[in-house]
């Protein structure tokens, strides 16, 4: 079998070719591989529940009697314990839920420290 003269020349250019498609394609094309897509996707399935429930912490956190008192003590305690507090006081477990989420706990007690902006 006889090949073109050319021939390796053609495929030395179409193997530089095809790094250069990965490369590009890899840095700024958005190509990712399964096991980062895998980990993107429960990153933003786990941002998603965080987003769902902590309002509903929030609620029942602002829903005890004495509210004022707990938001205030929350609002004194060291930024990096607010989250330890609320999952504490059993508002960051959710119904079913044996456990708190802490991520939630941590989206919750943000949410509850974070200055009103006065109404105009």
């Amino acid at each position: 079998m006889k090949f073109p003269e050319n021939t390796k020349a053609y495929l030395q250019g179409a193997a530089v070719g095809a790094i250069a498609l990965a490369i590009v394609g890899f840095s700024w094309g958005g190509w990712v591989t399964g096991g980062t897509a895998t980990k993107n996707a429960g990153v933003a399935a786990n941002d998603a529940v965080v987003a769902v429930l902590a309002p509903i912490c929030v609620e029942r956190f602002r829903g005890q009697a004495d509210a004022v008192t707990k938001v205030a003590d929350l609002t004194t305690a060291s930024s990096w314990d607010r989250g330890n507090v609320v999952e504490k006081s059993g508002f960051a477990t959710m119904p079913g839920s044996k456990t708190a989420n802490t991520d939630v706990a941590r989206a919750c007690a943000e949410i509850l420290t974070k200055p009103v902006a006065p109404k105009t």
